[in-house]
């Protein structure tokens, strides 16, 4: 078994990050085939307090910089995409959500460096009742990542009154988000699917389970925020985006990297040189090397400004609209870079011997969320245009 480091006082969270990456080496190809990530993954991030890097301070979490944070999932994602996916997931869902609760309940469930906290998508298929003291909440949410190891899952709904009817809180119908015991819920594994398999995002079901007010927070309101720092300002939609932009972009940097390493030692059978000495090949390093470094440069530059204005109270739409487009940006020029570098790779990237196969199954899975999706860009685009548009995501 694996000796689990304990983190020093005087490391970064990215130096932590990047101590975890032998580990995660040794690992990947099995928490691929179990479809989870392997104890003594799990242990070692606990070790490297790893699911506490976005809890606010005034609960022991760390409350890093965006920046700081960003550069860690980066470090994580270059040894293994499902762990980095799993630590931005969890870390903005246990943050958010905990700094909209009341400190004793935020203590209370986020309080111990190993309980972590799975979360499923939106849709339309929910109910939550508003009855006295709490809700009653039904429904099935898909894409629980981590959620087979983790103390906590969360569900968003709408609210409804009794009689069937929307609730209305500040003015505007009531979306929650809901935090309970994994063991209070029904889960089905059916996380079979191409990449990032280690994540294990079963589908949950709950029924007329009863959640009291205080673990049910409206994560993104600004009227339940309790907590003041910069973090929380930014609030969870644009947090994801910057990780999992963050986590392409390690994805492609490993994959450029074994790239290099294959043309400094291959000859290709098409060709009579070696690919180190193919203009071809030298221009394409080149050009993949430029496109990734002004991706992640335009990642964190927005990012910076983004957690700077959160700070001094000047983060404004314009401003988001920046970040939502560098996230989005960043991810789809990642997965090209990471297509390039498998193609350049010839029949040594299906083995699975080669560290392309399993990492281009798990950046083709990253590409295909949310948070990459082009309708973001042509959100960034009308505004900049000035035309009528419909704000989301930000």
């Amino acid at each position: 078994m694996d000796t689990l480091v304990q983190p020093a006082p005087t490391l970064s969270a990215p130096e932590r990050a990047r101590a975890l990456q032998p580990l995660l080496d040794r690992h990947g190809a099995e928490m691929d085939r179990r479809r989870d990530l392997t104890p003594e993954v799990v242990d070692a991030l606990i070790g490297q307090d790893m699911l506490r890097l976005l809890l606010p301070r005034s609960l022991g979490g760390q409350e890093l910089p965006l920046l700081d944070f960003c550069r860690t999932v980066e470090d994580i994602a270059w040894a293994d995409a499902s762990t980095a996916w799993f630590v931005n997931q969890s870390n903005v869902s246990s943050a958010t959500s905990a700094a909209a609760m009341p400190p004793e309940t935020a203590a209370t469930l986020f309080g111990d460096p190993g309980v972590g906290l799975a979360w499923g998508a939106r849709n339309g298929a929910s109910r939550a009742i508003r009855v006295e003291g709490g809700y009653r909440l039904s429904g099935t949410w898909s894409f629980a990542s981590g959620g087979r190891h983790t103390t906590w899952i969360g569900a968003h709904s709408a609210v409804q009154n009794p009689d069937g009817t929307p609730h209305h809180r500040y003015g505007r119908p009531d979306d929650r988000s809901f935090v309970f015991k994994r063991s209070e819920a029904k889960i089905v594994d059916d996380w079979f699917v191409l990449g990032l398999r280690g994540t294990g995002s079963d589908t949950y079901t709950v029924e007329d389970l009863f959640i009291p007010d205080a673990q049910a927070p409206a994560r993104d309101a600004l009227e339940e925020r309790r907590e003041p720092g910069p973090i929380y300002t930014i609030m969870s939609t644009l947090l994801y985006a910057s990780g999992f932009c963050s986590v392409t972009l390690g994805v492609a940097r490993r994959m450029l990297e074994a790239y290099v390493d294959l043309a400094r030692g291959k000859h290709s059978r098409a060709s009579i040189n070696a690919m180190s000495a193919n203009n071809a090949v030298q221009r394409e390093i080149a050009l993949l090397e430029a496109r990734l470094s002004a991706a992640r440069a335009y990642l964190y530059a927005e990012v910076a400004q983004v957690y700077d204005a959160a700070a001094n109270g000047t983060l404004d739409v314009d401003r988001r609209m920046r970040l939502r487009l560098a996230t989005t940006y960043g991810m789809n020029e990642a997965t090209e870079v990471s297509t390039a570098a498998y193609r350049a790779a010839g029949t040594t990237a299906i083995l699975d011997s080669a560290p392309f196969e399993r990492r281009f199954r798990d950046a083709m899975s990253a590409s295909q969320h949310l948070q990459a999706m082009m309708g973001h860009v042509e959100m960034v685009g009308r505004h900049i245009l000035g035309v009528e548009n419909k704000l989301q995501n930000l």
